[in-house]
């Protein structure tokens, strides 16, 4: 567990501390301990509720970053985690166990963020609510330092050769219109750089810096397992998880300057996450090789994994049908469809989902009629 950090520690009336850091704070994340008061069923796709969760908790404050988060730009300046701990599969639910400690992680990537982050501390909410499951908030740290990006670059003047990253969930691109599940090298340094270049202030040129990690960034040693799994709103997601070590060639000297650009974005990945999706939980990062020597055996398939399985199934049958309108309005449509269907026969009831997918009740309704109707035999 991270210590806590900041200027000064204080309490509210619920005894719960006040986390306060500089003013020109841009990155920062906090670590929440959260505790079930009796066990309870979460639904599988819970990551919509937590994003749906805080993104209320911002309205109610601050509406314009409400709105700005919501329907902003493509670079998200947070992540959300899921919730770190004991969920048991049980039928076609997640168990929470009663009295048991989950963290979940939130991190801001820019200055108005952070801003908000410390003003929504003062009065911080006792819970975090779930649809029918409700986690008392214990406790909150901070789990990556306060910095600002100027502070994160200039101090990889001195840069490593290497860097260790590891992806605690599952991790993946987007590439041609499909998910991209495999760690390269110019795959990820262009993740952390377009948040960088949205965030920072301080713009590097992408097609020269990509050029030089093409040409220059090396894998040493990677340990890799793959998933699919439900993320975001709708379709489903194939992503990695494990550890990756990258190095730099000889030739890197020649840019010392992207030398300390490459530092300075593997100290911004567990801040910003990897890859697409690290809103609903997607691309959580570390630094290190965290990747134990004794491995567990692969577990059953959970819930999740049967759902997002599922959805990726639907989504194949619907495209192929409609595959003489293709494009990606019809591939939109196909998922959308397989996961309303996909959701309804894990017992959801569609006002759910509408809610989830914040789409109208009636039109959730129609195209589950319309899905179902797909999969009949001529």
């Amino acid at each position: 567990m991270s210590q806590l950090t900041g200027r000064r520690r204080q309490r509210t009336k619920q005894s719960a501390p006040t986390l306060i850091w500089p003013d020109d704070t841009e990155l920062v994340g906090l670590v929440f301990e959260l505790e079930a008061g009796a066990d309870g069923s979460l639904y599988p796709q819970y990551a919509i509720g937590l994003h749906a969760w805080w993104l209320d908790r911002v309205r109610s404050i601050d509406p314009d970053l409400s709105a700005y988060l919501h329907d902003g730009q493509s670079e998200k300046p947070f992540t959300i985690s899921g919730l770190d701990g004991p969920l048991v599969p049980s039928g076609r639910e997640l168990q929470v166990q009663g009295g048991q400690t989950y963290r979940w992680y939130v991190t801001a990537l820019s200055s108005r963020v952070a801003r908000w982050l410390a003003k929504w501390m003062e009065a911080m909410p006792a819970e975090v609510n779930l649809r029918d499951v409700s986690l008392k908030i214990r406790s909150c740290q901070i789990s990556h330092p306060p910095t600002t990006y100027a502070q994160l670059f200039q101090s990889q003047r001195s840069s490593s050769s290497t860097l260790k990253l590891s992806f605690l969930t599952p991790t993946s691109f987007r590439r041609k219109g499909h998910h991209f599940p495999l760690p390269l090298p110019i795959n990820v340094f262009h993740s952390y750089l377009r948040r960088w270049n949205d965030f920072s202030g301080m713009s590097f040129d992408q097609e020269a810096f990509l050029a030089w990690v093409d040409e220059c960034v090396v894998v040493h040693r990677v340990k890799l397992d793959s998933s699919k799994v439900q993320a975001g709103k709708k379709g489903s997601v194939t992503g990695f998880t494990g550890a990756i070590e990258y190095g730099l060639s000889k030739a890197s000297q020649a840019q010392p300057e992207f030398q300390q650009l490459f530092s300075a974005l593997g100290q911004l990945a567990p801040y910003c996450g990897t890859g697409h999706k690290t809103t609903f939980g997607l691309g959580q990062t570390r630094l290190g090789w965290l990747m134990g020597q004794d491995e567990p055996a692969p577990a059953a398939p959970s819930v999740e994994d049967l759902l997002a399985e599922r959805i990726a199934q639907l989504t194949e049958i619907f495209t192929l049908q409609r595959k003489r309108t293709g494009g990606d309005r019809a591939r939109e449509i196909a998922e959308t469809w397989a996961t309303i269907l996909a959701r309804r026969e894990l017992g959801e009831s569609l006002q759910a989902i509408s809610e989830d997918l914040e789409m109208p009740y009636q039109t959730v309704k129609t195209y589950a009629k319309l899905a179902r109707a797909a999969l009949k035999p001529d």
